[in-house]
């Protein structure tokens, strides 16, 4: 179980099934705050206290979940404690899709994608905080990337869980028109967080997870969360190349660490949003210990002097040694330098053989190419 739990984001399954689920849930040390931006009102709530001038831990939920189903049991698995006492998180829930939200009016305009990323900058304003590293999974981080290319002084790094960097299409639009002909809601949110044999095979997990998009979430702000969604525009990022565009190309100035699982029905969007970013902030991360991948991501930003190595020993490991990662490999299909369509690499870049778990080899913000990680 304690594995499940460390991998329960980089999979995607929060531990809606676990026999501890009651408390993996809850809030601990919380504080609740309803927002006014410009936009609506937005609910957070701040975990811990604002830690002198470093940045806070910012979370932002995908469709069919909200921060506790989403977030809350990897922040309170005891592995993370050790980020917990160095950093208050605060998470945002989009509107309308907190724990017993009320329905909106008739006629409500739920804000788009952008929209969403443009309340970030209200809540930080509100609650007098800096900055942040964001940690986002599926239209969350979309909505952190949104918010770090509009605004990337308040943004410090960002973790992105099967982000999609690119406007829905025109053969996924009809794919969706068409199955909310046949099908409803839940069925739709479950396709986008399951690829189609999970779907068959994992039958008690489905059905958990159904239970809770259809019971636990308002279904009528379900749905314009997920029309705000399938409406999105494409990032317009590009990869930087020296001598080229490395001045002008629009890009995420800020270190981030791209997470999908093997079986994500995200693989081909990570590995394309991978293509476009800068090879030397970027890494993309197979499944293993987020946990751990996440405390080496924020100690390589020199916030963390020690890190934990529970794999290990019980013992610390100094910041010097440990803000290196894994061995990367050299050629790694998800390294820019071929012409070859990112479409193309998806299952070589996310499938491959990884590494062993040895502290040594490419510095995580010194790397020279994106690399792939097997924690």
């Amino acid at each position: 179980m304690d594995e499940l739990q460390d991998v329960q984001l980089t999979e995607i399954k929060p531990l809606l099934n676990d026999k501890n689920a009651a408390r993996n849930f809850q809030d601990f040390d919380c504080q609740e705050h309803d927002i006014e931006t410009a936009f609506g009102v937005v609910h957070v709530t701040m975990r811990g206290t604002p830690k002198g001038n470093r940045p806070v831990i910012l979370t932002y939920h995908d469709i069919g979940l909200n921060h506790k189903s989403c977030f809350n049991a990897f922040f309170n698995f005891e592995d993370m404690q050790e980020i917990t006492h160095h950093f208050a998180v605060c998470h945002v829930d989009a509107p309308g899709q907190q724990e017993g939200a009320p329905p909106f009016p008739s006629g409500y305009q739920y804000p788009s994608m952008d929209e969403l990323a443009e309340m970030l900058p209200a809540v930080l304003t509100h609650l007098n905080l800096k900055s942040f590293i964001g940690i986002g999974l599926g239209a969350g981080a979309y909505v952190l990337s949104r918010c770090a290319l509009s605004h990337p002084d308040l943004v410090e790094g960002l973790v992105l869980i099967n982000v999609d960097p690119c406007a829905k299409g025109w053969i996924d639009w009809a794919a969706s028109k068409f199955s909310g002909w046949t099908t409803n809601i839940v069925d739709i949110v479950l396709a986008h967080h399951f690829g189609h044999e999970e779907l068959q095979a994992n039958l008690d997990l489905i059905q958990t997870y159904r239970l809770h998009i259809a019971q636990d979430i308002n279904q009528d702000n379900l749905q314009l969360f997920l029309t705000s969604y399938n409406s999105r525009k494409d990032l317009e990022i590009e990869r930087p190349v020296v001598g080229v565009n490395e001045m002008t190309a629009k890009t995420l100035k800020c270190p981030a660490l791209l997470v999908v699982g093997d079986n994500s029905p995200a693989v081909e969007a990570v590995v394309e949003c991978n293509s476009r970013l800068d090879p030397t902030k970027t890494t993309l991360l197979k499944p293993g210990k987020l946990t751990e991948a996440f405390k080496y991501f924020v100690q390589g930003m020199g916030y963390i002097p020690y890190v934990q190595l529970s794999h290990l020993s019980t013992e610390s490991v100094p910041a010097a040694s440990m803000t290196r990662l894994m061995r990367s490999r050299s050629h790694s299909s998800s390294s820019v330098g071929s012409g070859e369509s990112s479409r193309s690499r998806s299952h070589a870049s996310t499938h491959g053989e990884g590494s062993a778990g040895t502290p040594e080899g490419i510095d995580l913000q010194a790397a020279p190419q994106t690399m792939e990680v097997s924690c």
